[in-house]
């Protein structure tokens, strides 16, 4: 596997970030909050276990969002969300960094929010072309989606790829995001960054690849691993769930290797408050608005 050196500007690791950032301290999780903001509204990555929809009123579920937000509905919503929970403290895009909105932002609330943690969940596919630009942007800690380590895997778990205005599919899309996921991760760890890698296990599919996924993370210094439970959906529709002993089971076996996450909820992509005890973002905007208005009027 081809690697490059990493990008030139280096970032002061924080242990801040390992003690407060709900993702990356079991014990922070449920003391610290977080706001996921779905304002990538493009993939450029098709896996084989997800479905790109929003949700319906009597839907709910891992990685959905009810709408695509604008840079300034996002800001919006993170001003009402600071101002009356100071709890607060990760800010994190969701996928991906094929979508400037991201970037636009990153830097606006990195301006008006400069004590808070920017944190961005990737797929890995554009990491090495813009992490210097995730930096610049104030961003400090990193989660990457990888599922396999070799090309023969990941063309049992991606359907294709979109690089630079050109389509890959087969094993040249399973190729090229598993050159530049492993060439991302290198580069943002070696800058400095705080990161997390995070594995859906597919059982029958990569579980043999796990552990050298965990190896392979490991052995380049990321912080931790979070082992998550396939969806059966799109073409794994119908496969079985991991059962919780078998999660368990797997991150038992890569825990000698890197630290292993246990208290992931597999959060919705508009995301607000603490794990587990998510807030109804929409509300606590209007909440705010009735606040203000009511205080102009007295």
């Amino acid at each position: 596997m081809q690697l490059f050196n990493a990008t030139p500007i280096k970032a002061k690791r924080s242990s801040d970030i390992l003690n407060t950032h709900p993702c990356f301290s079991k014990e922070a999780h449920h003391k610290f909050g977080r706001i996921h903001l779905p304002v990538a509204p493009a993939c450029n990555i098709q896996c084989k276990y997800c479905i790109r929809q929003y949700d319906c009123a009597n839907e709910s579920r891992p990685g959905i969002t009810s709408r695509v937000m604008t840079p300034h509905e996002a800001m919006e919503r993170v001003r009402a969300v600071i101002d009356r929970n100071e709890y607060i403290s990760v800010i994190g895009p969701g996928e991906p960094l094929a979508n400037d909105a991201t970037f636009e932002t990153l830097h606006a609330i990195h301006r008006e929010f400069p004590e808070l943690i920017l944190c961005v969940s990737t797929n890995g596919l554009y990491l090495p072309e813009r992490l210097e630009e995730l930096m610049k942007a104030g961003v400090r800690s990193l989660t990457v989606t990888i599922n396999a380590v070799t090309p023969g895997m990941a063309e049992k778990v991606y359907s294709w790829a979109s690089f630079k205005g050109k389509r890959y599919a087969g094993r040249e899309a399973a190729s090229l995001i598993v050159n530049n996921q492993w060439r991302g991760l290198t580069n943002a760890i070696d800058a400095g960054l705080i990161v997390k890698v995070n594995t859906v296990f597919i059982p029958g599919v990569n579980d043999v690849e796990i552990p050298l996924i965990a190896w392979h993370a490991g052995e380049r210094g990321a912080d931790i691993m979070n082992i998550m439970p396939l969806i059966p959906q799109a073409e794994f529709e119908g496969r079985n769930w991991p059962s919780p002993e078998m999660i368990a089971k797997k991150r038992a076996e890569c825990e000698k290797l890197i630290p292993q996450m246990t208290h992931c909820r597999q959060c919705r992509a508009d995301a607000c408050g603490v794990l587990g005890e998510d807030k109804d973002m929409e509300l606590e905007v209007l909440h705010s608005r009735i606040g203000d208005e009511y205080g102009e009027m007295v």
